[in-house]
């Protein structure tokens, strides 16, 4: 008896029996592509331009001469270039004790956020613990519905409250959407897999979050930890309402009252050897300095955090 080898067919493109496939002809693109490929990039550049040059038309018209930008001969670079505004602000001391309870306010309210919100996210996302969709529900019902500003003050003053720090850091120790989001990325990035082996070593579940849950979600920790810094950073109404002393007031409230300081001595006497023209154009630049100085800290935060930003809100945005 012989033996015959029987040799498999070469492989065929798809939808072809004669023709051997030709990944070439995948490159091939067709002169539509080529159009499709222009507009989205025409568009992307539009979209890029409306964000991006009225950051740097305030960056340009707070160190020009205001009467160059009020006649709109300041485009794209600036015009006899006069630093004013900015001596102005920061020689303001105000400033500096409204950046200092900034920097305190955000950093601290941060760090409680942060050691409640990514426990809570991690407990809520384990199965075995029942009573995780009432407690969740519960939560996400505040999100709707809320009893308002009068009775938050009320409850801030039996409380002891107002007219202090704690204010900016107790009352929104957690954000149920940011603990959705953690909660979200726990469940779909961390594999069950982990905690079996966890268990198998003798980890129990404190052990398994800081050794081994944290170390792999630096992603979301980092996407948090910037939400909740830009809100307690641009953070204005709390101080608006709940703080009456000049030095516990945040930095969006000193630097709203150095723009009413100047547009009210422009609608008064003038002072200085100014006439009103030019004091008119001393607060604007001053105006645009202001939004610089608030704006700066977080244009330099976020470079570092990018690279976090993109993975953390994608996974965590899949809701489980």
């Amino acid at each position: 008896m012989t033996s015959t080898s029987i040799n498999p067919a070469p492989l065929r493109g798809a939808g072809s029996d004669d023709i051997p496939f030709n990944p070439k002809l995948r490159q091939r693109r067709s002169v539509s592509d080529w159009v499709v490929d222009i507009v989205i990039w025409l568009l992307i550049a539009l979209v890029v331009v409306a964000i991006v040059y009225p950051i740097w038309f305030i960056v340009i018209a707070s160190v020009s001469d205001q009467t160059m930008v009020s006649q709109g001969k300041v485009f794209l670079l600036p015009a006899k270039m006069n630093f004013g505004g900015y001596a102005k602000v920061f020689t303001d001391s105000r400033i500096w004790v409204g950046y200092r309870n900034t920097i305190f306010y955000s950093v601290a309210g941060t760090a409680l956020n942060m050691l409640v919100t990514i426990p809570a996210a991690f407990a809520l996302s384990r199965r075995e613990f029942k009573p995780r969709r009432v407690i969740l529900f519960l939560m996400t019902f505040t999100m709707f519905f809320s009893g308002g500003m009068i009775p938050s003050f009320l409850l801030y003053k039996q409380l002891g409250l107002l007219n202090s720090v704690w204010v900016f850091i107790l009352p929104g120790a957690v954000s149920v959407w940011n603990l959705i989001v953690a909660r979200s990325f726990f469940e779909s990035s961390i594999p069950e897999s982990l905690h079996d082996a966890a268990q198998i070593d003798g980890l129990g579940y404190f052990g398994y979050f800081l050794r081994i849950v944290l170390p792999l979600s630096s992603a979301i920790l980092a996407v948090m930890t910037l939400y909740y810094f830009v809100g307690h950073w641009n953070d204005f109404f709390t101080g608006l309402v709940y703080i009456r002393d000049a030095d516990k007031l945040p930095l969006q409230n000193v630097l709203r009252s150095i723009l009413l300081s100047n547009q009210t001595n422009i609608t008064g006497q003038s002072s200085g050897g100014m006439d009103v023209v030019q004091q008119r154009d001393f607060a604007n630049q001053i105006k645009y300095g202001v939004i610089i100085v608030s704006t700066l800290p977080l244009l330099v935060l976020y470079p570092f955090l990018q690279k976090y930003f993109n993975k953390g809100v994608m996974i965590g945005a899949v809701k489980g």
